[in-house]
């Protein structure tokens, strides 16, 4: 079902990372596919985002700074720069003023950031807010949610593990799970070598892969951005060598062309994982996953061949599930053909962001005409 209006949408990304190729995380490949796609349907689509980042245009107020390191090795996923807070904290204030100037050319504002602030715009602005939860709950997202009771706002979380992890919180949410585009995520023929991708960060425990590929007699490639220098200094480099090799941050066709070209994908989140993209991604190439199994994983894993949980931090298990896989594939050459298909038609992105769209536009609309959309939720 296609919209009939074209919505007008301001889509308000994560501050820290630009949104571009090589995509910083999933978080950022997430919202760099939704502005494509809202746009390839018609939408007009305004982009609140990092200097830096891609579909940005000519509105200062809606350029966000991003944090400068003296030093490489001080940049962090956790930690921000002196000075940082307080001019992300200021870009926010310029970004509201200018909505509020110009909330006639808006219909309604489409909400990742992981700052308060764009909550309450629903209140200070006057306009329509959708809020996707991506993580575990944070303090202060939580208390703007309690300033928006009463305004045009609602929470969606990519994961019924998120979900639940709100509402204990006190802010309910829907439950739209993120989507791959399947079109280019397509399916590759397989290989040898185990694959691990990712942010390298101690909550995404790539050293655990290495060691579950090791415990195989497997080799293991991993790939992505260091998030954590300290990390990788003392617990990935000194595993590398010849069972295990990094290749960094890779734009997606070259991050495909690895995945697919791989015998299994290790997935080994020890923290609430909300959802886990690189499972999706793995899977729409047909190739298989082992995860441990935390957070939204066992939801995104629900329903899919080749693929298998185990608990997490347990590497001799993890180890043994992708083995298995390994030779599951090698076997069966098909089995890389029956689980692209099931991911394509659990995850593809065109299905997921056509009942995103409903929600915006459902959000959108003044309160007195608003119906319940025909999406069951």
């Amino acid at each position: 079902m296609r919209i009939g209006k074209a919505l007008r949408v301001l889509v308000v990304a994560p501050s820290r990372y630009a949104l571009r190729q090589p995509h910083a995380g999933g978080l950022e490949a997430c919202v760099w596919d939704r502005v494509r796609w809202l746009r390839e349907r018609g939408h007009e689509v305004t982009l609140c985002a990092a200097d830096g980042s891609d579909f940005l245009g000519d509105v200062p107020e809606f350029r966000l700074p991003t944090p400068e390191w003296n030093r490489p090795e001080e940049s962090s996923d956790t930690e921000y720069p002196a000075g940082y807070v307080d001019a992300v904290e200021a870009a926010y204030d310029a970004a509201r003023e200018r909505l509020i100037a110009d909330r006639h050319l808006y219909d309604v504002v489409d909400n990742h950031s992981l700052h308060p602030a764009p909550i309450r715009w629903s209140r200070e602005a006057g306009i329509p807010v959708v809020t996707t939860l991506h993580t575990p709950p944070l303090e202060p997202m939580l208390e703007a949610a309690s300033d928006v009771r009463d305004s045009p706002h609602r929470f969606v979380a990519v994961s019924q593990a998120t979900a639940r992890a709100w509402s204990v919180e006190g802010v309910d949410a829907f439950v739209f799970p993120n989507g791959v585009d399947t079109d280019q995520w397509t399916r590759g023929t397989g290989g040898s070598s185990w694959v691990w991708s990712g942010r390298v960060v101690p909550e995404k425990a790539p050293h655990l892969a290495i060691e579950a590929a090791r415990e195989a007699g497997a080799h293991i490639v991993l790939a992505g951005r260091i998030g954590d220098v300290d990390y990788f200094e003392q617990e990935i480099a000194p595993r590398l060598g010849a069972h295990a090799r990094y290749v960094g941050p890779l734009r997606q066709p070259d991050l495909c062309r690895l995945v697919g070209s791989s015998a299994v994908a290790l997935v080994t989140p020890m923290w609430e994982e909300p959802f886990g993209l690189v499972i999706a991604e793995a899977l729409a190439t047909g190739t298989p996953v082992a995860a441990f199994d935390i957070g939204g994983v066992s939801e995104v894993l629900s329903g899919m061949p080749g693929s298998a949980t185990v608990m997490p931090g347990d590497v001799v298990a993890l180890a043994k599930a992708a083995s298995r896989l390994a030779a599951e594939g090698a076997q069966e050459p098909l089995t890389r053909v029956w689980t692209r298909r099931a991911a394509v038609r659990q995850h593809s992105l065109a299905q997921r962001y056509r009942e995103v769209e409903r929600v915006l536009a459902h959000t959108a609309q003044p309160v007195p005409v608003r119906r319940a959309p025909a999406v069951a939720w």
